[in-house]
């Protein structure tokens, strides 16, 4: 498992142990050991998994304090462009990042607490899994509107839920984040 720290602080890329041979692949997709030794979370509390049809836009979510977490992405089958926006504050409030993960590439990202999260499904069938290190808390579960950053989305027509759809910018979020 190689693990890179990308542009925001905390977020780093994932590259997976992939076995292959004649049976097909065998894939770690988490080590603790690993994780510790980078300083990152190895205490995940929740594991869940979307199924996506392709231009499927989830995001961009995160949740507040005293309920915040960390959280690791893997897609288990497809592709996404992963879409990570820093709400902690200082320099780097606001910006945001972008990486492509796919089942081919056996690749992952590790979002730390204080990082809004979504992404966009490249193909048909994406399967995304998402370990936190709390437990989903609803009065905690929080958004910023996914046009509100500054990223320009490669679709014309997402496809988003109605909840997506209604967070607020960016410019209104009140931040909570150190």
């Amino acid at each position: 498992m190689e693990l890179t720290e990308l542009d925001l602080p905390g977020v780093y890329l994932i590259k997976q142990k992939d076995f292959s041979d004649l049976r097909g692949n065998f894939v770690k997709t988490f080590h603790q050991s690993t994780f510790l030794e980078y300083g990152l979370c190895g205490d995940f509390k929740e594991s869940f998994f979307s199924e996506n049809k392709k231009n499927v836009i989830r995001g961009m979510h995160f949740q507040i304090p005293p309920a915040d977490h960390h959280k690791l992405v893997t897609v288990y089958g497809g592709r996404i462009l992963d879409v990570i926006v820093d709400l902690r504050s200082g320099n780097n409030f606001g910006k945001y990042m972008t990486v492509e993960l796919s089942r081919e590439d056996a690749t992952a990202v590790y979002i730390p607490s204080g990082c809004a999260h979504g992404f966009l499904s490249l193909t048909e069938n994406s399967v995304v899994n998402y370990m936190t290190s709390t437990e989903h808390s609803p009065e905690n579960d929080k958004g910023i509107h996914f046009e509100s950053f500054g990223f320009n989305w490669p679709v014309d027509n997402p496809i988003m839920s109605e909840r997506d759809q209604k967070f607020l910018s960016l410019t209104e979020f009140k931040g909570v984040f150190k």
